[in-house]
This record gives structure tokens, sequence and C-alpha cells, in this order.
């Protein structure tokens, strides 16, 4: 019975061995001509048998894994992924008789991947550029340029998700990014050129086609993917992790005036005014000639009904820019808010000789008011000279003061500009 047993085994063991070579055989042969559905077919058939394979076998395996599955380079995102992860078990392997294959495979693979992400880079197709970047980063995950540029096509395809998933893996990796950019001039052209790397670079100037070689190190990427993080989930609407990658952004950009202002926005649409006035009030020390920032300024001033203090930052901001038009509409506003005010004492007026006599000094005060506008509603009309809105204002504010010639001149602008003449 002992005899009859062990004979059993070692003829299953042999049933075993027989069907590996058959299965890796048909995989082998399927892939030389370049049929990889039945490639892939014969690859699953044999994975079943794979815990009975020796080494050796296993590392040829993975490799013709890796090849059915790539199809050279048409396959599928899913297949593409298998080929990816079977050639970097092949490669863990070691095996020496494939290990000069799998090398070449390897190498054959990034060459694909980076040459499709170019391609599509040139031709504006920006998330398969990103993807194929992807996959290059997958195949070599020590150059993290790649995941970089995953993450920048990503942006430019307004892929706002893949492209926060891939900027979250560079900041968890640490992603710095310094390197070299090397540059020559054409000497045709006289143009400096980029070059991809340092090789291709001095290979051109041996040949003769360019000059004055040079090599400048490139700055630190950390803070630029912290930045675009924050300003991902801005786009988002996601306030709260925004406000939060912000302060990452902040530490590492104390000094980005752009990031200080896009925080702030975050905090104005949050409905935090008083955090907004205040990084405002930051950014104007830092960037004290700055018209836009006054005027922001005088917008939260006027939203939060200090007057005065909004009058004195669109003040300054028509004094570093002159031609702010909604500057110049703004402190109109800030007038003809006053308006409201007068009207109301003059309609709880009665009708006695004193309430009469008060109510024309109300009227005059309130034609003041309307001439003190005017100024600035001219300039900002001259500034935006199909502004509507400013010529209708205009208008009632001359038939109130009574001017007929003006009334009658900004009647027919407006008549005309809704005419499209």
């Amino acid at each position: 019975m002992k005899k009859q047993l062990i004979f059993a085994l070692s003829l299953s063991l042999g049933l075993f061995s027989f069907a590996q070579k058959n299965e890796i055989k048909a995989a082998e042969k399927a892939v030389k001509n370049n049929n990889f559905a039945e490639a892939r077919s014969a690859i699953n058939s044999a994975e079943g048998l794979l815990s009975n394979m020796d080494e050796k076998t296993k590392a040829k395996f993975y490799l013709l894994k890796s090849k059915a599955f790539f199809a050279n380079g048409t396959a599928n995102d899913s297949d593409i992924n298998t080929a990816i992860e079977s050639i970097e078990t092949a490669t863990s392997m070691n095996n020496s008789k494939y290990k000069a294959e799998v090398a070449e495979l390897k190498g054959a693979m990034l060459n694909t991947f980076l040459t499709n992400a170019n391609s599509a880079l040139s031709s504006k197709q920006y998330m398969k550029s990103s993807n194929s970047f992807d996959r290059a980063y997958k195949l070599s995950p020590k150059d993290t340029l790649y995941l970089y540029y995953a993450a920048s096509t990503a942006v430019t395809a307004q892929d706002y998700d893949t492209s926060l998933k891939y900027y979250e893996q560079l900041r968890d990796i640490g992603y710095e990014g310094v390197g070299y950019e090397y540059t020559a001039t054409n000497k045709e052209t006289n143009v400096v050129e980029k070059f991809d790397n340092q090789v291709m670079r001095d290979a051109s100037v041996k040949s003769g086609t360019h000059i004055a070689p040079k090599e400048t190190k490139t700055e630190s990427k950390s803070a630029e993917i912290i930045k675009n993080i924050a300003l991902i989930y801005v786009s988002k609407g996601d306030n709260e992790k925004a406000i939060a990658a912000m302060g990452d952004a902040r530490k590492e950009n104390p000094d980005d005036l752009g990031l200080l202002l896009t925080e702030a926005n975050v905090y104005l649409k949050m409905g935090e005014k008083d955090k907004f006035k205040n990084l405002m009030e930051q950014a104007t020390q830092m960037d004290p000639d700055n018209a836009e920032l006054q005027y922001n300024l005088g917008v939260i001033a006027a939203d939060s009904g200090d007057k005065e203090a909004a009058k004195t930052y669109y003040e300054k901001a028509v004094e570093l820019n002159p031609d702010y038009g909604d500057a110049y509409t703004n402190l109109a506003v800030l007038i003809l808010d006053q308006e409201a005010e007068i009207v109301e004492e003059m309609n709880s007026l009665g009708t006695s000789a004193a309430d009469d006599k008060k109510y024309d000094e109300l009227q005059g005060k309130r034609k003041d008011l309307f001439r003190s506008a005017i100024p600035y509603l001219e300039k900002s009309l001259s500034l935006n000279p199909k502004n509507i809105d400013i010529m209708k204002t205009l208008k009632n504010i001359y038939s109130s003061i009574g001017d007929t010639d003006k009334y009658k001149e900004f009647k027919a602008l407006i008549e005309s500009a809704e005419s499209g003449n």
C-alpha cells in the first residue's frame, strides 16, 4: 500500500509539472505571435498551478504574464496595472536566467509610458498624459518626478480629484523635486533651449549644434504642492480642509501674498469677516502699493457698516490707481447711501410752516448729496463707458437736481446703449 501511495503522489506531481509546462509554453508561443488574448488565457490557466512551480519557472511565469497583459502598450488600464505588478514581482525574484530579459521589458514599458505621456501632453490630452505619467511612476517609484508630472497635468485638465490624490501622495513621501535644469544655446537660432537631462545637452554641445551649456538648480516644489492641495480644496468647496491645508501652506510660504489672499477669500466665503479683514490688513502691509487690496478692505469695511474706513480705503485705492473704476463707483455709493436717512426724515415731517421750511432744507441737502456723487460716477463711467447702470444713476440724479440738458444727454446715451448702437 505504501508503494502504491508513493507512486500515485509522484504521478500527481508529474501531471502538475506537465500542465505547468504546457500552459507556460502556450503563453510563450502566443506572446511571440502577439496573440495577447490567447496568452492571457494560458497565463490564467497556469496561475492555479503557481504554488507548485519552482523559482525559475515562477520567474518565467511572471515575465510572460507582464508581456501578455502589457500587450506592447495597447492594453486597458486594468491589464496595464496587472502587467506592472507582474514585472515588479519578476524583478524582485532576481532570477539570473531571466534578469536581463526582465530589465529589458521593464525599460521598454517605461519608455512606452513616457512616450505616450509626452505625446498626449503635446496634443493637449492632459488626462491621458497624467495617466501615462502615473503608470511610469508605478513602474519606477524612485522617479518621483513622474508622479509630480501626473499631478500637474491632471490639474491642467481640471480633474481636481485625481490631482489631489497625486499631490497628497507627493506630500506624504516628502517630495521636494530639487534638481537641475540643463540648457544650451542653439547656434542657428540663438535661442536658449532646455534639455531633459545632462547627457542630451552635452551630446548637442559636442555635435556642435549648441553652445554655452548651463545648469541651474531648481527650487523645491514642496511649497507649491501644499499650496495646490489647499487651492484644490477651495475649488471643491471643502472650506474646512482648505483652511487646514492653507495653514500648512502658509508655514511653507510665509511671504506668499497670493496664498494669503486665497486664505482670506476662503474665510470670506465662510462668513468669517473679521478673519478676512485681519488677513487683508496683513496683505496691505506686505504690499502697501496694491490698489486692489485697499479696495477689498473698503468693501469689507462698508459691509461692516464702517463707512468712514471704507471711504479711506477707496480713496487710497484711487490714489494708487487713478483708473480704478470700481473704487470711484463705490465712493459714489457711500455718498448716495446717505440719501435714505434724509428721505426718511423728509417723510416724517408734517404740514406746518416750520416743517415746510425743514423740508426745503432737507431737499437742498439731498441735491447737494447728489451733486457730490456726480464726479465719482462720471469718472467711473469714463473708465467703464458701457456701464448702463451708472448711466441710469446719473440720469436719475440729473432729473432730481433739475438739470434737464444732462438728463436728456444720459437718456439718449442709455437708449443708444440698449439698442446696441
